[in-house]
């Protein structure tokens, strides 16, 4: 996303080569972006990225093409790794932001960046960007899961709001169920997911809406069938034109922006303008196979080349991550605590178990296991060779893999996988002690009343706050930005079991 105004340019997490081990491509396909445009791109006055997710911090592409003189606008994140990465690509001038303050880059030209710093948006963070030039206002949520709406409004009326409407995680496509199971699953996120999105539409209430932050697309033959082309297969990666039928229905304007196209604010006036014609648009996506076909061959080279540079397997692996882990388990009691079972990873020639509750790494001797993931070894020897610090985004949501899970979801196995060094996994643990202690503090003790029941503030599920999310329907109160449903009655949960939320019915 390219902003520009009178007072500068701003480039927003520029993506452009295929990500998550060669499994996400750009959809629709940016390779062929005019040349006088590409090069606007790689000299901007700022540089923001949202977040270190692959798909936003495309460092190879940075490095090779974005102008080093360009000022990075830093996310107030509580770690300093995005500095560290971008320092390490070239980049030598940021200017530190303070969350949700807005600042001043000279002229008319504003901007505030909003920070979401919860483990489950990785130890990181995730970051929403708010731009004025004076005469019109632009929020770019990206797939920042803001939880405080008002504040993005606080800025004033919004004329543009760019976020996420479609998946971009691997549930629950990787796991082991019965197909009816999967098309259930697939439904409820992909409804959850639409709901959220129009949730934070209705809460911003900008003049127009640009699907954007995804989906991507996949090339690889082994993914292909996660490309949504008849709307049966079991994906939850929607497209552009499903969620602007959706916006319409619900009253708002959405606007199709594929790579290319240019959307003006001028004396209040919204003008959009393609690079190629209607037709050609449409055809993207009623003929979304061929489309893709193509695509695929086109990278089909780059692809086999890229499946042919994972790490061969090596017989230091298990030792590699005995080392590497069982220090970590140990500085975080609290999360091993809270996971509490064995997992066992399945690498084809060798199982290992992570025994969270004796905090060790060892070949698994037929011990039971409450979680389980199937990899390719080969995927799991470049991680470990990369000293990858979170495999979210280094190995899981490649979707190149299988799990199970007995039970329900337990947000402190992934969140250990998200925290694979000192630095993160202190905060990682601090964030458990945070949450599973007596007083939690911040809005943890709060009760609000929705449409006549008291109820504790947060969700069970995710913390997520329920002044903002919670909905009532029928019986349920629904949780609107997972979509997890309590009873209104007894407050349990209809998704796990471990998860009720207090509430009781006001008299009357």
């Amino acid at each position: 996303m390219l902003i520009e105004t009178t007072g500068g340019s701003i480039v927003c997490d520029p993506w452009f080569l295929p990500q998550f081990l060669g499994s996400w491509f750009v959809f629709p396909r940016n390779d062929r972006l005019d040349p006088e445009l590409f090069a606007q791109v790689c000299s901007p006055d700022y540089l923001y990225i949202s977040h270190i997710h692959a798909d936003h911090l495309d460092e190879q592409w940075l490095r090779d093409h974005l102008d080093k003189g360009t000022t990075v606008l830093l996310p107030d994140f509580p770690t300093g790794e995005l500095e560290r990465t971008l320092r390490n690509l070239g980049f030598h001038r940021f200017l530190h932001t303070k969350d949700r303050e807005e600042l001043s880059l000279g002229g008319s030209l504003t901007i505030a960046i909003h920070t979401e710093t919860s483990i489950t948006d990785g130890p990181g963070g995730d970051s929403a960007l708010v731009v004025s030039d004076g005469t019109a206002r632009i929020v770019n949520q990206n797939d920042c899961r803001t939880n405080d709406l008002n504040a993005l409004r606080q800025h004033g009326e919004v004329d543009l709001h760019w976020l996420q409407y479609s998946g971009a995680i691997w549930y629950p496509m990787v796991y082991e169920e019965t197909s009816e199971r999967m098309r259930e699953l697939i439904n409820e996120k992909v409804e959850s997911q639409t709901t959220r999105a129009l949730r934070y539409v209705e809460a911003i209430g900008a003049r127009a809406v640009v699907p954007s932050a995804g989906p991507p697309c996949f090339l690889d033959p082994d993914l292909f069938g996660f490309n949504l082309i008849t709307g049966d297969e079991a994906t939850i990666f929607s497209d552009q034109p499903r969620f602007i039928d959706a916006l319409k229905q619900g009253g708002h304007t959405g606007i199709l922006a594929i790579p290319g196209t240019c959307i003006s604010i001028e004396n209040g006036d919204l003008r959009v303008e393609h690079p190629m014609s209607q037709k050609q648009i449409e055809q993207i996506f009623t003929n979304k196979l061929e489309y893709l076909r193509e695509y695929q061959q086109d990278w089909s080279s780059w692809l086999a080349q890229h499946r042919a540079s994972w790490s061969k397997p090596t017989a230091e692996l298990l030792d590699t991550i005995k080392a590497w882990w069982e220090p970590l388990m140990r500085s975080a009691p609290t999360v091993c605590d809270a996971i509490g079972a064995n997992c066992l990873l399945r690498l084809g020639d060798l199982d290992i178990i992570l025994d969270f509750p004796s905090r060790e790494v060892r070949v698994w001797n037929d011990e039971p296991f409450a979680f389980s993931f199937n990899i390719q070894r080969e995927l799991v020897e470049t991680v470990v060779a990369r000293r990858a610090h979170d495999w979210s985004n280094a190995l899981f949501l490649s979707c190149r893999f299988t799990a199970w899970r007995q039970g329900p979801f337990n947000e402190y196995v992934y969140n250990f996988f998200k925290s694979l060094s000192e630095e993160r996994m202190s905060r990682t643990e601090a964030e458990a002690l945070r949450k599973l202690s007596p007083d939690r503090g911040g809005i943890a003790d709060e009760t609000i009343v929705i449409d006549g029941y008291e109820m504790q503030r947060t969700c069970p599920h995710r913390g997520a706050d329920l002044a903002v999310f919670g909905e009532v329907s029928g019986d349920d109160l629904v949780c609107t930005l997972h979509g997890w449903k309590f009873d209104l009655a007894t407050g349990t949960c209809r998704n796990a079991d471990d998860r009720a939320l207090r509430i009781r019915q006001l008299e009357a």
